[in-house]
């Protein structure tokens, strides 16, 4: 089984030196946000998911969730642990105080939810998605919705899961065709089914809730006719509601979280928002959730940084080149296994912090509304770059990991290959990567005139002239300006009146990982001018190697801006050239 010590000094050093939430935080508001309520909060996180949590995470995988009778049964501890994190207060850490909720920052939140998450990514599913279906309830629910449902899930007594995908309707939801049916009492009887619903059923707790997608009668057609629901697994009294799980998909990884085939057959159910309004209301939700799963894809790179670097450490085989005088060098010193461990703990590193940036710039805006324009930008233009690059880097990590673990990493005894069928799915789910791309390119790079991503490369220029300002880190300036000098060009490039509709489309992934790459790049100049500030408490060897691992980033990783502008350059000729004709040239 892979081993999992908590970030803790890592993520002090990034509350405290390189966000300094806790100044951010009490100017806003949050006065009671101290770093000694961070530092407990953490410490008490950190032992739950390596003393709890982590154990779980092969038996689950082993074992498996299963429909059981008339419902899902989870694996063996599962009930137990969902228990502890139940009477801990977790579920309701980030929540209203008026349901319940403890009324932290999100950014303490989600610090917590990264920790769960790379010790046990199968359970993180079913907090993260209460927590969405909790704010989406909050913000578009009745008082009598929210009064139901809001306490008990903050609580941790009732979970939430949400319903969107069909058979013949997935990222297309103007294709689902699920019917609710007003009954004159103020509730709806729901028919049709749903696929791919994760945490849709189990047996944590004894009642859940599910978000649910659905046309009213007359609706109108495509995604200006859905509308959502609130549909729960019992009713006043215990009685069971009128839908059922049909099975359990049977998939690559995750297998202890439930991802079920759900049949509704006259469930009962209450709107939330307004007819027809529906998917504005759950984008509340899948807005969290897809922040939520970038930060699914940190935790496991943070795992597989750890893996990496222990097995480097301790697996000696081979004469490295410039090595020692012995038969053998412990693998750290072959410089292409130092690549992939530095690149891990890289990405990783920026990824908390650019997530950690976003969640801080929501609370304040919580606080201040002085602040909630800045706030919706950073969130509008950094949620799909915080969820695609989270988890193709996660992704990426966990691969790295098992390379540099090489037959052992093939091996389920080190946990590691489960690590890269886990995360695989967070680049699927919650909007493929793709479609963050398509979002970026075609929603969020002219948002509002262009100032969103005007406003990060004002920070980036900012962050840069740091650097350049300080002898030690003068040397990282260029490289970071040159990515932020292609990223200002490609957004000027792709808005010229000439160009051909396709070119955005063609280059979207592309555009949005480079756009990450100087997104974490900008992280690496803020955590490196904070450690040549030497700040007091920290061991000058973990200053001296966020320092290294700034330059690592800015030499070996940045440069890719280079490639990724020539690509997206080509644009839709690129992918068209010979192709005119279609693809029936084509074998296969």
């Amino acid at each position: 089984m892979s081993l999992y010590e908590p970030p803790l000094r890592s993520v002090r050093f990034l509350v405290n030196e390189v966000l300094k939430a806790p100044e951010a935080l009490a100017a806003a508001g949050w006065e009671d946000a101290t770093a000694d309520l961070f530092d407990a909060v953490l410490g008490d996180a950190g032992r739950l998911a390596a003393d709890v949590l982590l154990p779980l995470d092969r038996s689950g995988d082993e074992e498996g969730a299963r429909v059981e009778g008339d419902g899902v049964r989870m694996p063996a501890g599962c009930r137990d642990a969902w228990a502890l994190w139940r009477d801990g207060g977790w579920n309701g850490l980030a929540g209203d105080p008026a349901y319940g909720g403890q009324g932290l920052p999100g950014l303490l939140d989600m610090l917590v939810t990264e920790m769960v998450c790379a010790a046990n990514l199968a359970f993180s599913i079913t907090p993260g998605l209460t927590q969405g279906a909790i704010r989406a309830l909050a913000a578009h629910g009745d008082a009598a919705v929210k009064e139901r449902c809001l306490p008990p899930m903050l609580a941790g007594d009732w979970t939430g899961a949400m319903a969107l995908t069909e058979p013949q309707a997935g990222t297309d939801l103007g294709l689902l065709r699920m019917r609710a049916e007003p009954v004159g009492d103020g509730t709806y009887r729901l028919a049709g089914q749903k696929m791919f619903i994760s945490s849709a059923d189990h047996d944590l707790t004894d009642n859940l809730v599910h978000l649910v997608l659905a046309r009213l009668p007359g609706a109108p057609p495509g995604t200006r006719g859905i509308s959502l629901f609130v549909v729960p697994k019992r009713l006043s009294g215990g009685a069971r509601n009128g839908w059922s799980v049909l099975s359990v998909e049977r998939k690559m990884g995750l297998h202890a979280s439930p991802t079920c085939v759900v049949s509704y057959d006259g469930a009962v159910g209450w709107l939330v928002g307004a007819p027809n309004r529906g998917l504005a209301a759950m984008f509340t939700m899948m807005n969290h959730e897809r922040l939520f799963v970038g930060i699914q894809g940190i935790g496991v790179g943070e795992r597989a940084a750890q893996a990496a670097l222990a097995y480097a450490r301790e697996r000696v085989q081979g004469r490295a080149a410039g090595g020692g005088e012995g038969a053998a060098d412990p693998i750290l010193h072959h410089p292409d296994v130092r690549r992939m461990v530095l690149t891990a703990r890289a990405l990783t590193d920026a990824g908390r912090a650019l997530a950690g940036w976003v969640a801080l710039r929501l609370d304040r805006a919580a606080k201040d509304p002085s602040l909630a324009e800045e706030a919706e930008d950073w969130a509008a233009l950094l949620t799909p770059v915080v969820k695609a690059a989270g988890t193709d880097f996660g992704f990426e990590a966990a691969v790295l990991a098992q390379q540099v673990m090489g037959g052992h990493g093939y091996i389920r005894d080190n946990g590691v290959e489960q690590l890269v069928r886990d995360v695989r799915a967070t680049q699927i789910y919650e909007g493929t990567n793709g479609v963050q791309a398509l979002d970026f390119v075609q929603r969020k790079l002219g948002l509002h005139g262009g100032r969103p991503l005007a406003r990060m490369l004002e920070a980036v220029e900012d962050a840069a002239a740091r650097l350049a300002g300080s002898p030690m880190t003068a040397g990282l300036a260029e490289p970071l300006r040159d990515g932020a000098d292609r990223l200002r060009g490609l957004a000027d490039w792709l808005r010229q009146e000439e160009r051909d509709p396709r070119d955005g489309a063609a280059g979207a992934t592309d555009l949005l990982r480079l756009t990450a790459l100087v997104a974490y790049g900008w992280m690496w100049a803020l955590t490196a001018s904070a450690a040549a500030r030497r700040p007091a408490g920290y061991d000058p060897g973990f200053l001296d190697a966020r320092l290294g691992l700034a330059r690592f980033f800015m030499t070996r990783l940045l440069p890719e801006t280079a490639m990724l502008e020539a690509r997206i350059r080509s644009g839709y000729a690129g992918l068209d050239a010979g192709l005119a004709d279609g693809l029936a040239g084509l074998d296969g």
